[in-house]
């Protein structure tokens, strides 16, 4: 069975105390939820990742959003230049958002717009 000072112990926040005397250690508190959570060994740094975690989700919420308005304007594109008489895809174009990515975020990049290509035109 584990105890709570067994995990105090393994996180690194053990007092080392082992008097009758209730230390932190075998106290079960907020702070070493947040740092189970969050995979930190100090409540402050828990609070760190738990901010940026926040801004992250907030980031990846816009970010999606972004994606969705991008699909809507290819969408567009697309069957205006379907209706026109034109393919539904430009090579040239995707070889230049795929350059645009490349250069931006290196390898990494190219895999990103090819996912966000594909999800706006869909499979070729």
């Amino acid at each position: 069975m584990t105890t709570t000072t067994d995990l105090m112990s393994t996180a690194g926040t053990s007092t080392g105390s082992t008097s009758g005397d209730t230390t932190r250690a075998e106290a079960p508190s907020t702070g070493m939820a947040h740092t189970e959570r969050t995979g930190a060994r100090t409540a402050e740094a828990a609070d760190v990742i738990t901010g940026a975690r926040e801004r992250i989700d907030a980031l990846d919420d816009r970010i999606i959003g972004l994606v969705q308005e991008r699909m809507a304007v290819s969408a567009v594109i697309q069957r205006e230049r379907i209706t026109s008489g034109g393919r539904r895809v430009n090579l040239s174009r995707e070889m230049e958002i795929l350059s645009h990515y490349s250069d931006a975020l290196g390898k990494s990049g190219t895999t990103l717009a090819m996912t966000l290509l594909e999800l706006s035109r869909g499979r070729i």
